[in-house]
């Protein structure tokens, strides 16, 4: 062996000891890694191309079974070898979720079809009212290929509908619309886990066959209950305000208008809506100090007995209660599971370990549903909670005694402010990778925002919720809900103010999910770890952040019904073909775009609107990119013109026989019925496509198209 090589086994041996010291050391933090590999497994899952055979997971499960017995005098292969056991369990547990939830899903749109119903779900909306059925029974269709659920929206006048109620009802049904864009949001796939086999909206008037009087439910009741207490505090609270106090109590934020959510979310608030940690956290916190000081004043109960233990009883059974009113979200889930062990230490004479309670929240979640592991909800929720947790536990071993709260409260008020401050910081940085990568917006304006809007939410409108809880059966809640209306309304005041400031809100494209993967990756290993080495976690997280601009979108976009076309002008900027046509489609490209709130650039209605770039008459447009033509035809007799001198050819007509056998691309009608959304890359290199199916690959929840026509 050389010098050369010695020196290199040398260093190598240093970083494996060095690992190994370290990772010694944290023992006591090992544990927090548990749902990480769990999620890991998920994740692996979730990403495949094709669904994996069966037996998949349990090869790595049975090598780390080995490694870990062989090995199990080596800390850090047995640390790794614990992690693939447990990341294998995750993989097996999506797979057999994913596999136990097969069902029947509507296949093709059926017109004016005549449906019955049980009532699991009634979402109130501005102009209406969504239910979700279950039992349902399609009239001519066979029993086998009955839908196990259905979500039909209804309009105008209906009857007093309730949770449990059996339902008839005319509607045009539809399946879960497959995603917009290639590597988009997939609706299928949310669908297929809440076990909803077809979307609609509803001809005329329901017509309730069984009234939920004649069956009772626990399930139905609390939606029952829900929809009592919303309709209540609306009543009570006109405007606004009454339907963003109702999301605040029961959760039900389709009732809130649109333009109130787009200015929660342009000003940074939009995560008061969400039922997550600091509402369970209020509530009860709330209840412990209502019941304990209150027994506190009789000596008779307070010295004898352990009151702090009553009141912590009585808080758990509040926040559980209130998760519950709230729809038991996926934040609120891991809300509670937190306060609750925290509570129940308290009971048990135990100290929570907050890092401890966000892994058991994480764990149990991703145990029972790993799907939650995708949504955008799971990861902004865990983030924050993660950082700020990481963020505290490192200022807390550092802090003296003199920054210490006081009984003064004006010592303890600027500490107070300052906390909101940090808090705010700390949440954006670790949600913000999340939110452009999810919704491609960042709320600059969220500190000022969140500076009124959480102590005003925290000291105001959140206790006086619960009183008006409590108050509600004895009909006493109109003075509180009076009150909370008012400070809703300030709330809403400020979010329309900021929203309303240019740069408020800041649109981004073009993140993806390997950038999104290092961000987290890096973010994890920054905050579960204590000692020095965490810093390496800051690498990745800057690989991830500076990956961001790395990542060009399409330069030409074409929808799967073929009614949409979009391109990209020579200024950058996202152009679409209509307004009117697939609205929906239309502004997700434009927020994946970045142009989040801009109107889409200008496209020539005729030959003498057009630029050099995009000309348009009554039958196709000519797009130039990259030294490279591109017709898009709308009407199959611009064809045989086109064909001939355009490069690639995107029709929304079938192109039959060898009519465009000299261009070099051709996608037509059928592709676009078969693969979904197509988005094109062109550029003088080459011209890559991507479509809608092929990204999502052969899944349980990927609804495909028979290869013959429309």
């Amino acid at each position: 062996m050389t010098r050369e090589d010695k020196r290199t086994a040398a260093l190598v041996s240093g970083i494996l000891g060095g690992a190994r010291d370290a990772l010694l050391e944290e023992r006591d933090r090992w544990l927090l890694w548990v749902p990480v590999a769990f999620g890991a497994g998920i994740g692996l899952y979730f990403i495949l191309p094709d669904e994996p055979p069966v037996w998949l997971a349990f090869g790595p499960g049975a090598l780390s079974i080995t490694c870990g017995w062989l090995c199990r005098r080596r800390p850090v292969v047995l640390f790794l070898s614990v992690g693939l056991f447990i990341a294998a369990s995750g993989f097996l547990s999506a797979q057999w979720h994913t596999l136990g939830l097969k069902h029947p899903v509507l296949a093709e749109s059926r017109s004016a079809a005549s449906l019955q119903g049980r009532i699991v779900l009634l979402e109130p909306f501005p102009d209406g009212v969504r239910v979700t059925l279950d039992r349902v029974r399609i009239q001519n269709l066979a029993a086998p290929r009955q839908p196990p659920r259905v979500r039909v929206r209804l309009r105008g006048a209906q009857p007093a509908l309730a949770a449990g109620d059996w339902i008839a009802v005319r509607a045009v049904l539809s399946p879960p619309p497959p995603p917009v864009l290639p590597g988009g949001f997939d609706l299928q796939r949310q669908f297929y886990f809440q076990e909803l086999a077809g979307v609609g909206f509803a001809l005329g008037r329901a017509r309730i066959v069984q009234s939920h009087l004649e069956e009772w439910r626990l399930a139905a009741a609390i939606e029952r209950l829900r929809w009592r207490v919303t309709q209540r505090v609306v009543a009570a609270i006109p405007g606004d305000a009454g339907t963003v106090a109702a999301a605040l109590i029961t959760g039900q934020r389709t009732i809130v208008r649109e333009p109130v959510l787009e200015a929660f979310r342009a000003s940074g608030i939009a995560h008061l809506l969400a039922i997550s940690g600091l509402h369970i956290g209020l509530v009860a916190g709330f209840i412990f100090v209502i019941v304990r000081g209150g027994l506190s004043l009789i000596p008779a109960i307070a010295l004898p007995y352990p009151i702090k233990k009553w009141a912590a009883v009585a808080a758990v059974i509040g926040a559980f209660a209130y998760a519950l009113l709230a729809g038991a979200t996926v934040p609120t889930q891991r809300a509670f599971l937190m306060i609750g062990l925290v509570l129940v230490a308290i009971v048990l004479d135990r100290q929570g370990i907050s890092m401890r309670s966000v892994a058991w929240a994480a764990l149990v979640i991703l145990a029972l549903t790993p799907a939650a592991l995708l949504s955008a909800s799971f990861q902004m929720s865990f983030a924050a909670v993660v950082a700020l947790i990481a963020v505290y536990e490192w200022i807390s071993r550092r802090a003296s005694a003199r920054w210490a709260l006081t009984r003064r409260w004006w010592r303890g008020l600027p500490l107070y402010f300052g906390g909101v401050v940090l808090t705010t910081i700390v949440a954006s940085a670790a949600t913000g990778p999340f939110a452009v990568y999810h919704f491609n917006r960042i709320a600059v304006l969220g500190l000022v925002a969140n500076l009124v809007a959480v102590p005003l939410t925290a000291f105001l409108v959140m206790p006086l919720a619960v009183l008006a809880l409590i108050a509600m059966p004895l009909g006493l809640d109109g003075i509180f809900l009076a009150a909370m209306g008012w400070g809703v309304g300030v709330i809403i005041h400020v979010a329309e103010r900021m929203a309303a400031l240019p740069g408020a809100s800041l649109g981004i494209g073009g993140f993806s999910t390997i950038a999104l993967i290092a961000v987290a990756s890096g973010g994890i290993w920054l905050c579960l770890w204590q000692r020095k080495w965490r810093l390496l976690g800051v690498p990745l997280v800057l690989i991830g952040v500076l990956a961001i601009p790395r990542a060009p979108g399409p330069d030409l976009l074409v929808d799967g019904e073929a009614r949409l076309f979009g391109v990209v002008r020579e200024d950058g900027r996202l152009a679409l073909s209509s307004v009117r046509a697939s609205r929906f489609a239309g502004s997700v490209w434009l927020r994946a775009a970045g142009q989040i709130g801009e109107a889409p650039a200008p496209w020539p209605a005729r030959p003498a609107d057009g630029a050099d770039d995009l000309v348009c008459d009554a039958l196709a447009c000519i797009y130039h990119r990259a030294g490279r033509t591109i017709a898009l035809v709308r009407d199959s007799l611009a064809l045989e013109e086109e064909c001939r001198r355009a490069d690639i050819v995107v029709a929304t007509v079938p192109v039959r026989g060898r009519i465009c056998r000299t261009a070099a691309l051709v996608i037509d009608r059928f592709d676009l019925w078969r693969e979904g959304a197509h988005a094109l890359w062109i550029s003088e290199s080459g011209i890559s496509v991507k479509t809608v199916q092929g990204e999502r690959g052969a899944r349980p929840w990927v609804l495909r198209r028979p290869r013959g026509g429309i």
